[in-house]
């Protein structure tokens, strides 16, 4: 098996081309948790396989670090966009994607053959508790400013969807705030159906915003595409920001805007860092 290393913003996987490859043989979640693990195996917050589409360009699909599929990954496209065009893959800067939420559509902005941006149509928001999953009635409304119990304490959170679920939690302070303690707790939280991924944000201003994330599956990573979009729509509908801001996140900042057509975009960059291929005797667990 050949793969490559990616990662945008520090949101490291690694991508595997299934194109040219035959992954039949192979147990995908074994996969995803043997490959990710930073001491025994390549290391990442999960792999992402590039695979055909009878929808769009190309299928991509994302397996965290715990062997669960993940819906979506804003920060994987963006480097699954990278991969698709430096490998020859295609020629345009235009795609669509075929993911477990829909088609997403990266536009790349290209220097000297080189992808040195991607900004990536992420679809709607949804805001209706029965689209994020979210338990608790009416279903059709959102749940902005909720209060849900841990351990008997209360806790305000905005839930939104952008594909997969995520739980918003507005802070003072993210550096010093219990991340991995509240994050784990709100990942199974009984009022998510499918579990959930957690961002802590803190407002700096009106265009910027601080945000550590919890991603479900993986646990605290440096960055999450979804989480930042998700963190800038539920900053606005409480009236925290701006429809547009900068969301700085421990792996970098990424630019993200609510437009008036309702989607959100977001922006950023993306990397490769190293090829290789697996070997046999690592193969062997894989099967």
């Amino acid at each position: 098996m050949r793969f490559t290393k990616m990662h945008g913003l520090g949101n490291d996987y690694v991508y595997i081309n299934g194109l040219d490859q035959d992954l039949s043989a192979y147990s995908l979640p074994d996969t995803a948790r043997l490959l990710s693990d930073r001491n025994f195996g390549v290391g990442g917050d999960g792999i992402i396989l590039v695979l055909p589409s009878e929808v769009g360009d190309f299928r991509m699909r994302v397996f965290n670090s715990d062997g669960s599929e993940a819906e979506m990954c804003g920060n994987g496209i963006r480097a699954f966009a990278k991969y698709v065009f430096e490998h020859g893959l295609t020629n345009k800067t235009d795609l669509a994607i075929e993911t477990g939420a829909g088609i997403i559509r990266p536009r790349l902005r290209v220097e000297n053959g080189r992808v040195v941006e991607v900004c990536v149509d992420m679809g709607e928001p949804r805001l209706a508790r029965r689209d994020i999953p979210m338990k608790g009635d009416p279903p059709d409304q959102p749940a902005v400013n909720e209060v849900l119990y841990l351990g008997g304490e209360p806790l305000i959170v905005t839930c939104v969807s952008m594909g997969n679920p995520h739980c918003v939690v507005f802070v003072d302070d993210v550096d010093n705030y219990p991340v991995h303690e509240v994050g784990r707790q709100l990942e199974y939280h009984a009022a998510f159906p499918n579990r959930t991924n957690v961002e802590f944000a803190a407002i700096i201003d009106p265009q910027h915003i601080e945000m550590r994330v919890w991603e479900r599956g993986a646990g605290e990573t440096l960055a999450c595409g979804t989480g930042a979009c998700a963190t800038l729509v539920a900053a606005a509908i409480t009236n925290r920001t701006a429809r547009k801001a900068t969301v700085e996140l421990a792996g970098g900042n990424l630019q993200i805007e609510w437009a008036d057509d309702n989607h959100v975009y977001m922006t950023g960059p993306a990397a490769e860092v190293f090829s290789g291929e697996l070997s046999a005797e690592f193969e062997e667990m894989l099967r």
